[in-house]
């Protein structure tokens, strides 16, 4: 998306700036998370759940803070900051985040899932557990593959948004090593994407 802008965005912003607080306006005009210097206010008609879960009294509480890894409040922020017509609006940059930024944090969960900080989130690795009713017959022919994806579940690393090369590696490696350790139906051969072959690709 490049920068654009149109009378519509660039009006009064969606909450009035309070007199004693030197605000912040939201948009693509933002060129990094240093530039939101005060309180932000989106323009009007913003309805992403950051616009709608960031008040003042959050924002006093979360400005400054960074999780274990270094990232920042402002970083978390940034993308809804600056593209206003996203949805959620906010990233968290590791698993420490959600509880180094849970005044915002806290209030997007429950926004989004409906889950408040004291819900236990239950799941049960038992197989037989599991609902999945076959499929059709006319839909099971055309399935060659199943893709699964493996994410945010590290706590020892950060997430995408902050994590690092070597980090990354490191990651891989941890993953592949106990998938190396499947056996029967489960073992397969894992492809490194840097490594891949074009015909493999």
């Amino acid at each position: 998306m490049g920068a654009q802008y149109t009378s519509s965005i660039a009006t009064a912003p969606a909450q009035a700036a309070p007199t004693d607080t030197q605000g912040t306006f939201m948009g693509s005009h933002l060129e990094s998370p240093a530039a939101i210097t005060g309180m932000p206010f989106f323009p009007t008609g913003t309805k992403s759940i950051l616009c709608k879960c960031l008040t003042p009294d959050v924002w006093e509480k979360c400005k400054d803070k960074k999780d274990k890894f270094g990232y920042t409040f402002k970083q978390a922020i940034f993308s809804g900051a600056k593209w206003t017509e996203s949805g959620v609006g906010i990233y968290a940059g590791s698993h420490d985040s959600y509880y180094a930024f849970a005044p915002l944090m806290d209030k997007v969960i429950y926004d989004y899932h409906g889950h408040t900080k004291t819900d236990k989130h239950l799941s049960s690795m038992d197989v037989n557990q599991l609902n999945c009713p076959p499929f059709p017959k006319d839909e099971d022919k055309m399935i060659n593959s199943t893709r699964i994806r493996v994410a945010r579940n590290m706590a020892a690393y950060p997430l995408g948004t902050a994590i690092s090369r070597q980090d990354r590696i490191t990651v891989e490696e941890l993953v592949t090593s106990a998938l190396s350790e499947f056996t029967g139906e489960l073992k397969g051969k894992y492809y490194s994407l840097p490594k891949m072959t074009a015909a493999e690709k």
